[in-house]
């Protein structure tokens, strides 16, 4: 008589929802992985004729991978070998100081420092006519840092309410501030895109200049909507801050970095400068969501919170004082008039 069957594997079992839930979550995770990878190849230093073709060759064959291999293990085992190959080329490309690049970002600024002497070489001072037409000048200042009195944000907001561009302004005892902008270096007939800005296509500058230039070139030029916060910082923290600057500064001049739009931009990098120094510096979401950062520092307490939140924000915006102080020397002590934490 035969036997009966009695062991315990079945065909046909449902699978279990965890088991469905984890292979979704796998797939997702690929997809994205998968776009990232078609974006970085196709966004890259490859001849353009041969972007379309291996972006796509890449996206196909990462598609069909995980789907036709069998186990769905081996499939994703291999999928991850192909991915980490495209990562491992992408980290390879290069940035560099040698390129065509605009007029207003062809000079990189370089320090030397001293004890409590330091020397900023190439100090922008655009004279701007308009947005696009404008002749740069440069030159050096050397600043004692037993005078450095202040530190100054500013908030530059272009287009959305939630992203913003922000500068820091170093103000010294008789020599005046001197502003940071942290930026794209575009090259030639280069205009700035959000998404290419996550793919190495901008080299990072930072620019060493007036306030005349830098802010008057967004307030008074491209109408962007300039507010201005006193910040409240210990002289030991300001000058760490600015030599970290000046540091980085010196870093680029000799050797080219990437921009980034998530990790290396005009944000995340002044938290850099600032986090080694400073307790207060933890990180959070409005780093990222950047048009929010000034009702952090005010929750924190970095800037002035003597009046409410709003009204604050209110007498920070100094467009209109900006534009009346123009092309006048005194430009910077203009646009603090009545600026909330500032001594008059």
């Amino acid at each position: 008589m035969p036997r009966k069957f009695s062991g315990t594997r079945k065909t046909g079992r449902p699978a279990r929802p965890g088991r469905v839930i984890g292979w979704i979550f796998m797939g997702l995770l690929l997809l994205l992985m998968t776009c990232w990878g078609v974006m970085a190849i196709w966004y890259s230093n490859l001849p353009p004729s041969l972007r379309p073709w291996a972006a796509g060759g890449f996206g196909i064959i990462s598609l069909l991978i995980p789907l036709l291999v069998r186990p769905r293990r081996r499939g994703v085992i291999a999928y991850l070998c192909i991915f980490a190959l495209v990562v491992g080329w992408w980290l390879t490309i290069p940035p560099s100081n040698s390129r065509d690049w605009q007029s207003d970002v062809a000079v990189l600024p370089s320090a030397t420092i001293a004890g409590d002497k330091v020397t900023i070489h190439n100090i922008r001072n655009c004279d701007y006519r308009s947005e696009t037409d404008y002749t740069c000048r440069y030159y050096d200042r050397t600043f004692d840092l037993e005078k450095l009195r202040s530190v100054d944000g500013f908030l530059v907001y272009w287009g959305s309410p939630l992203i913003a561009h922000t500068m820091l302004s170093f103000g010294f005892e008789g020599q005046g501030p001197v502003c940071f902008s942290i930026e794209t270096r575009k090259e030639k007939g280069e205009e700035y895109s959000a998404i290419k800005g996550f793919f190495k296509q901008y080299e990072l500058t930072y620019i060493v200049a007036d306030e005349r230039d830098l802010v008057r070139l967004r307030s008074n030029y491209r109408k962007e909507d300039v507010y201005l916060y006193r910040l409240k910082t210990e002289p030991e923290l300001a000058r760490n801050v600015f030599l970290d600057y000046l540091r980085q500064v010196n870093r680029i001049h000799e050797r080219a970095e990437w921009y980034n739009a998530l990790t290396s931009n005009c944000t995340t990098n002044i938290r850099g400068h600032t986090a080694p120094y400073n307790q207060n510096a933890k990180f959070d979401w409005r780093i990222i969501v950047n048009g929010f950062i000034d009702e952090m520092m005010y929750e924190r307490g970095t800037i002035n919170t003597s009046l409410p939140f709003a009204e604050l924000k209110k007498r920070s915006y100094i467009n209109a004082r900006a534009q009346g102080a123009d092309k006048d020397s005194d430009f910077s002590r203009r646009i603090r008039e009545w600026l909330p934490g500032v001594e008059r």
